[in-house]
């Protein structure tokens, strides 16, 4: 296991690459990269399909201020060990699996070798895990979301013919197949435009360098296993009410022109459960960390404060 440097994406100063495993045989790739005088660790959690190469430079932006910094590819993506011998399927059994994944990197990496207090700086999939998490683990001091997958945006899809037609995928035991009209390989150069993640073409072409130097990092559309289990965690935050309460403070940033999940869920999960606050980047596409420098400087703007201010 290794980070992948480009000359547009160089892997920040002092990281090490670390093997992960967890207690149900997975073998996971973290890093950690420490400052002087730190002022704590941020963990990096990345949502599905990404690779921690991706947030490199929202490690420095940490670093420059003072955090160290550590972060895991979830299983079956980026460098971490895939689930099916197809390596392109967006596959997992349960959501729980990535809570097996969570937890082992918190014991084996960020607890015993990076400075207290912990923060958490998770986007899409990592917030819906991070948002379960946060019910009964004390990890984290507080939790940055961005876009966090509370819910998906169906598009024109009736949200009963989802549930049905992933219902009958998973009783035929079709869990492994790809989801109807989804690309079954990584984005690249030329899908920029159009794509609804990014208005940023710089980063964009930066990471699609990475993924033609080191292409076992990519992966593909997601399978209906993993839309079984996304409903079914999904449904898990649907059901928290502001009396179960969270173990920390969390601040969701959405973005406000996003096709990939539902803003409209993210705000009645905000009003619903005490300790939650959320700001809208209006002008933002679903992955504001690889958005324009004015997109990203107001995510920098509202993390600044909120991890400031006292609990």
């Amino acid at each position: 296991m290794e980070l992948i440097s480009t000359p547009e994406n160089p892997v920040p100063r002092g990281a090490e690459c670390t093997r992960v495993v967890t207690n149900d045989g997975f073998h996971l790739r973290a890093m950690s990269v420490r400052v002087s005088n730190p002022r704590g660790t941020v963990v990096i959690l990345g949502g599905r399909a990404d690779f921690m190469e991706r947030y490199f430079e929202t490690a420095r932006d940490l670093m420059e201020r003072g955090y160290c910094v550590a972060s895991v590819d979830l299983r079956g993506q980026g460098g971490s060990q895939r689930l099916t011998e197809k390596r392109l399927r967006g596959h997992v059994g349960s959501f729980e699996e990535y809570d097996e994944d969570i937890r082992a990197f918190m014991t084996q990496v960020v607890l015993p070798d990076c400075p207290p207090p912990y923060y958490v700086l998770a986007h899409s999939t990592g917030g819906n895990i991070i948002l379960r998490l946060i019910r009964t683990r004390n990890w984290f001091k507080k939790c940055v979301l961005i876009a966090p997958l509370v819910d998906l945006n169906y598009g024109a899809w009736p949200i009963p013919l989802v549930h049905l037609l992933t219902s009958i995928a998973m009783t035929l035991r079709l869990g492994w197949v790809y989801l109807p009209g989804k690309r079954q390989a990584p984005l690249g150069r030329k899908d920029f435009v159009g794509n609804p993640l990014t208005q940023d073409q710089r980063r964009w072409n930066r990471d699609s360098a990475v993924l033609e130097k080191a292409p076992q990092l990519g992966s593909g559309a997601p399978t209906y296993g993993w839309l079984s289990a996304a409903l079914k965690s999904i449904a898990t935050l649907r059901k928290m009410k502001s009396e179960k309460g969270l173990k920390c403070p969390v601040l969701i940033v959405a973005a406000g022109l996003d096709s990939v999940v539902d803003n409209d869920a993210i705000r009645r999960f905000s009003e619903r459960v005490a300790g939650v606050s959320i700001i809208t980047i209006r002008e933002a596409l679903h992955e504001i960390l690889l958005e324009k420098d004015e997109i990203r400087q107001q995510f920098l703007a509202a993390f600044d404060v909120f991890v400031a201010e006292e609990p």
